[in-house]
């Protein structure tokens, strides 16, 4: 079924997975389209994002945002466009980043929503390299991990959203720049389309070894997308007072139990203490939103200078999403994965 303009879809949670969410976790169903009142406006979603992040909303364990309950809308970013509008400063037909989630529309009071324009070049890219992603890239590199020309930064999901601007950043800063990815296809295209001095297959029997040559002078920035052995293989290769974003772990988010094997934390912290490493976790509109103007001027000009590539995964169909976003935890995708929900 596709998007109406008499029936609101909408993908709310329908159980806390236990482990990999399926097809059960998400359900969809149908509901009237609201009304805008006073001082709110209709937004019907055009694109939905689809991020890892979102695996931790659905648990409703203890972390830095609530969780979804139960019944309700996944949360999610999105591109919608303004359909009636008692807000000043939108009006029908413009083009907004809002936070619609998972469903055909919504009402906002204007709160947090950006107005993109009547005809914006990508809109979709306000979910991606101009967005969420392309921003946590920039600031959690330049703001924590701090290169300095020439030293060497290590990325892993080197292609996905974040981690292929991660090494593009990298690369303009004097940086060598060595991805870890899955997949020799995903490496090709870290090197011959990004600019990256290396990638390593983190499925190779080798990985660790290959990392290694790879990174012949150590390792001074590991920007930290995955956790698990790609972290394993990282940690020995770091320099003194070497610096490490830690932007997610994505390869941790299904898991239902500590990993099997003894305990490696008294070795981790010794790492840390000794080479004197910087580990710091952010958020990113929580730790660095006063930045995002100063991004986006960087990033703009980046783009237009023809210096960043951006790749674009567009799935058709909200009813997709649920399996577009199983996919995306087991790195399925190449490249920012977005849900294109309306017809424009």
């Amino acid at each position: 079924m596709t998007q109406t303009e008499t029936i609101n879809r909408q993908l709310v949670l329908a159980q806390r997975p236990k482990g990999e969410p399926t097809k059960d976790t998400l359900k969809l169903v149908e509901a009237a389209i609201p009304s805008a009142g006073a001082d709110h406006m209709l937004l019907q979603t055009e694109f939905l994002s689809l991020d890892p992040y979102m695996r931790g909303r659905m648990s409703d364990a203890p972390s830095y945002a609530a969780p979804v309950e139960i019944g309700d809308v996944m949360v999610g970013g999105t591109v919608a466009q303004v359909v009636t509008s008692k807000v000043e400063g939108f009006a029908p037909g413009d083009w907004v980043l809002s936070f619609n989630g998972w469903q055909d529309y919504a009402l906002s009071d204007g709160s947090g929503v950006t107005n993109l324009g009547k005809s914006p070049a990508h809109p979709s890219w306000a979910l991606g390299i101009m967005g969420m992603p392309g921003f946590t890239a920039w600031a959690g590199l330049t703001r924590i991990g701090a290169p300095l020309p020439g030293e060497t930064i290590a990325v892993a999901a080197a292609t996905g959203p974040v981690g292929a601007t991660v090494g593009q950043i990298g690369k303009l800063l004097g940086c060598r720049v060595v991805g870890i990815a899955g997949g020799a296809e995903k490496c090709a295209y870290a090197v011959n389309e990004l600019g990256f001095d290396a990638c390593i297959d983190h499925k190779a029997d080798d990985f660790a070894e290959q990392l290694a040559k790879a990174s012949p002078d150590g390792i001074d920035v590991y920007f930290e997308n995955v956790g698990g052995k790609v972290l394993d293989a990282v940690i020995p290769l770091l320099n003194p007072n070497a610096r490490m974003p830690v932007c997610g772990l994505v390869s941790q988010y299904n898991a239902t139990k500590l990993p099997d094997g003894p305990d490696r934390m008294n070795w981790l912290m010794g790492q840390i203490l000794r080479k004197k490493i910087k580990v710091q976790g952010f958020i990113i509109f929580d730790d660095f939103g006063h930045l995002y103007p100063e991004f986006a001027k960087e990033m703009s000009a980046w783009i237009e200078g023809g210096k960043i590539k951006y790749r674009e995964e567009i799935i058709d169909g909200l009813e997709n999403a649920p399996d577009a976003f199983i996919g995306l935890l087991k790195g399925e995708n190449f490249g920012k994965r977005v849900i294109r929900v309306g017809q424009n």
